[in-house]
């Protein structure tokens, strides 16, 4: 399937779940979400032919999460885990460019160490998690509305990824 179409099926999949997502915080229900919009984002604009910009366009107004975790995890590491290279995505080209693209959209979010084990890793996120629903009681905001969520456009590259980033291709 063509890539822009494979994008806005997934941005129509969560399109489809924003009803349930607002009724179930209505009612004080407190989600956690894995792999949302920037995902999604991140991982259509990694792909030659689509543009950042473009990519966020269709997930514009969807309800912006509280807060972002990140998991960081070395090369080294993902690379070491059983079957990697078998899924097509898992090339380590295309994640030092999902790389870059989750280090663009990043907006304050809480970065995590994943490299170490996965019971450190489970209390740290147990506590992050605990912290942020004692401190949110805000309504739900929409996704993309502000323009400092949007990635600098002089900034950027024909990709739409920051060309300023020698911090990150450090940690590359």
């Amino acid at each position: 399937m063509e890539d822009h179409a494979v994008h806005l099926l997934f941005a129509a999949n969560r399109w489809e779940a924003v009803p349930k997502i607002k009724e179930l915080l209505r009612s004080g229900t407190t989600l956690i979400v894995d792999r949302y919009s920037f995902s999604g984002v991140a991982y259509s604009a990694a792909k030659p032919n689509l543009s950042m910009n473009w990519c966020m366009q269709p997930e514009v107004g969807l309800p912006k999460p509280d807060a972002v975790l990140f998991l960081q995890l070395s090369q080294d590491k993902i690379a070491q885990r059983g079957a990697f290279g078998e899924e097509r995505y898992e090339q380590t080209a295309f994640q030092k460019q999902v790389l870059l693209n989750y280090h663009a959209l990043n907006s304050n979010w809480k970065m995590i160490d994943a490299n170490r084990s996965i019971e450190d890793l489970h209390e740290e996120i147990k506590a992050v998690v605990k912290s942020i629903m004692k401190e949110t009681d805000a309504p739900v905001e929409e996704l993309w509305l502000k323009e400092e969520e949007i990635p600098n456009k002089q900034k950027s590259t024909k990709n739409g990824i920051l060309s300023d980033m020698e911090n990150i291709t450090e940690m590359l």
